[in-house]
């Protein structure tokens, strides 16, 4: 088989040149001379463009063609009789109409007939029926096909006369269509004129589309804006095409692929195409998008091949489709196959199984992961979407919930794409019964009841039980044998899993409560690994507090923050009853490190856990730390260094604010007491400034150092 359409880096017909003629004596710089530049500025425009969108082979920096379109914007309003449909300014949009005339298709815009069997009988059945049609028996060749990609846009027909595109129309009722000419000269990858080997009147058909990416830029500009949200990137293309405001339609990124061709005549179109394939080879030669996921196949199995692979990398395509087309290639036998109930005999939508569908939340359950996340999930009356039937799908995250407004009850759009996890997409507003409640997030865990935090720039609630909470518990005991935290050797993933499922250790306590016939009853473990895993976690008691501490597993508590956290307070019940302001003076800890240390501390379950540790004979050196010594003029003070101070680098100013006590964070907040603000100081001076924080400069600075105020 042979791939027929793969990108081609294709020249341009005059090689980007422009044939200048010999200028008249005394021209010179007049208005014929001016003229050819237009006509030169308009060329190098058509073929820079080309390059840029459908060959993705630009041969000039952006900038440069900014240049020269803003120089042909410049001819054009110097000389309006110049400008015309086909100017390559003519895709900025700007004009607001009333609404869209009706245009009447010179050839009516066809459906294709669906094959609802997804699987590969689908392709068989299209290619017996194709071969009864044709008469052919079993010792005739196989039938040669076209096969195609079902992109998931908008159908459009483009009209050129002159070679020039005068008419763009949607499909309509397939009869009558809406005249979106404006809107779809906005359409980089769409010419706006052709060559001259080309016919000079002719219709093209092909697919509007919004590629993944795009889509989800706009959908992050319409949030920015509190704009309405597209729910996915056709509704998002449909709704681009039909902008009144075409100003609007241009600054949203539309993309084209050419499929058909429908009408041809006049110069060029001499030309005996004898296949689909041909037809498809013109398209991309006049310079029309044409995509590279196109294979002249052979008969039922080069079908149901390329179905497959195209399945296959469904979700990695960069855009939306939702099957395949097959066509066949001979033109002759189209022809000869004709039409059936206003369908093609001669081609076939072969579909995949749905990636969206509808259905109903029941319920809003929220799940915690091995890390403590909590996630809201949704919970469906079963559908078949994507291959499975799908009874859950999350809803990501608070902000997400609250973005989709899901509410038990509603009836959603639900995704699923591959192996992504199912998701919700949006809610049928309109089918809202009355009495909804929205959604709230709870702030205690449903597994163990600690409290749920979200921190400062997080998009998720964290569970901050960890060790005492059944979801994490596997997570949280594998982190506490680490190498880094306690280092109990043997006490592996596996090891955690068979004691956790077998009931022998429900927190870190257990562990220690272990006995040789409890270890050595698990599955595949040796008297003697027993041995050393025993041997291991009694070698553990002797640890030191740092890393006990770190082996907590408290949010944002690594293992230079517990370190550090000893170093100032000497004792595991001094860290434990810190008060904020206690622990916002260590060095490396900030309000929300802090927050989490208290947080965790607080509740009855984690400080049990820990004095049942200590009973059980896990000890470590204390001493009185640096909290316990004299007070130094600046303890207690949280500063904020932004910006270039004169004299000062950062580090040195960090460096003497230390010495006296002070704790230097790296965010302001409402505990913060002085910022100190030097040249192109940015958003923490303008935080400062709303919180009402004193703000200093170098000589404050000075003066804070030397007197312990400013």
């Amino acid at each position: 088989m042979e791939w027929l359409l793969i990108r081609r880096s294709l020249s341009h017909r005059n090689g980007g040149r422009h044939r200048r003629g010999r200028r008249r004596p005394g021209r010179r710089g007049g208005r014929r001379d001016r003229g050819g530049t237009h006509r030169h500025r308009r060329e190098q425009l058509h073929h820079h463009a080309h390059r840029y969108y459908v060959q993705d082979a630009p041969e000039i920096p952006d900038a440069e063609y900014d240049r020269l379109f803003k120089e042909l914007q410049a001819l054009e309003a110097a000389h309006p009789e110049w400008l015309t449909p086909d100017s390559p300014t003519q895709r900025v949009g700007g004009q607001i109409l009333d609404g869209f005339a009706s245009v009447r298709h010179r050839v009516p815009m066809l459906s294709i007939r669906t094959e609802t069997d997804t699987e590969d009988t689908g392709a068989q059945a299209f290619d017996a029926r194709i071969r009864k049609e044709l008469s052919l028996g079993e010792t005739d060749p196989p039938v040669a096909y076209v096969a195609e990609l079902k992109f998931d846009g908008l159908a459009m027909s483009l009209r050129y006369e002159d070679h020039v595109l005068v008419r763009a129309a949607t499909r309509g009722d397939g009869a009558v269509g809406e005249d979106v000419t404006r809107n779809i000269r906005t359409v980089g990858q769409i010419p706006l004129r052709l060559p001259l080997n080309a016919p000079s009147a002719l219709e093209v058909r092909g697919e509007v589309y919004m590629a993944r990416e795009d889509f989800d830029k706009l959908n992050e500009r319409q949030a920015a804006a509190a704009q309405k949200l597209f729910a996915n990137p056709r509704n998002a293309a449909a709704g681009t095409v039909r902008q009144l405001d075409s100003g609007i339609a241009a600054s949203r990124p539309l993309r084209f692929f050419a499929y058909s061709l429908a009408h041809q005549s006049g110069g060029g179109a001499d030309r005996q195409l004898q296949t689909h394939a041909e037809t498809l080879d013109c398209l991309r030669e006049w310079g029309f998008p044409v995509s590279e996921w196109t294979q002249v196949v052979s008969g039922a199995d080069g079908l149901s091949a390329f179905h497959a692979r195209v399945q296959a990398a469904r979700d990695s395509l960069g855009f939306d489709i939702d099957g395949v087309v097959y066509k066949v290639n001979s033109l002759a036998a189209q022809r000869q196959l004709g039409f059936v109930s206003r369908e093609p005999r001669w081609a076939v939508a072969h579909k995949y199984p749905a990636q969206e569908a509808l259905t109903m939340v029941n319920g809003i359950d929220i799940q915690v992961g091995r890390t403590g996340k909590l996630t809201p999930v949704a919970k469906l009356a079963p559908v078949f979407v994507g291959g499975v039937t799908v009874t859950n799908a999350t809803l990501h995250n608070e902000d997400e919930a609250r973005r989709k407004d899901v509410r038990v009850g509603d009836t959603v759009v639900v995704r699923r794409a591959g192996d992504v996890i199912p998701e919700v997409v949006s809610v049928v507003m309109e089918r809202r019964p009355d009495h909804t409640e929205p959604f709230t997030m709870p702030h205690q865990c449903p597994i163990c009841g600690s409290v749920a935090l979200r921190f400062e720039e997080e998009a998720d609630y964290r569970c901050t039980g960890g060790l005492v909470c059944g979801a994490q518990r596997k997570e949280a005991l594998t982190h506490y044998a680490s190498r880094k935290a306690m280092d109990i050797d043997g006490l592996g993933d596996k090891i955690v899993d068979a004691l956790v499922d077998s009931g022998r250790v429900r927190d870190i306590a257990d562990l220690y409560r272990l006995t040789l016939a409890d270890i050595a009853t698990l599955p595949r473990m040796a008297d003697k690994s027993a041995q050393n895993l025993l041997d291991a976690l009694n070698a553990s008691k002797q640890a030191t507090l740092p890393r006990f501490l770190f082996g907590l597993g408290i949010r944002h508590v690594g293992e230079a923050t517990a370190k550090a956290l000893v170093k100032h307070f000497g004792r595991l019940d001094a860290i434990m009853d810190a008060t904020p302001d206690d622990l916002l003076a260590v060095p490396d800890v900030g309000p929300v490190v802090a927050l989490s240390i208290q947080t965790f501390f607080k509740q009855p379950a984690q400080r049990e856990m820990v004095q049942a540790i200590r009973s059980l004979g896990v000890d470590w050196r204390e001493h009185d730390g640096q909290a316990s010594a004299e007070a130094q003029p600046l303890t207690g003070i949280t500063v904020v260094l932004t910006g270039t101070l004169p004299t000062l680098s950062r580090d040195d100013a960090k460096a003497l604010l230390e010495a006296q006590g002070a704790k230097v964070a790296g965010s302001v907040s409402k505990k913060t007491h002085y910022v100190v603000a030097g040249a192109d100081a940015g958003s923490k001076l303008e935080k400062a400034q709303s919180l009402g924080v004193r703000i200093l400069d170098e000589a404050g600075l000075q003066t804070l150092l030397q007197s312990g105020t400013a």
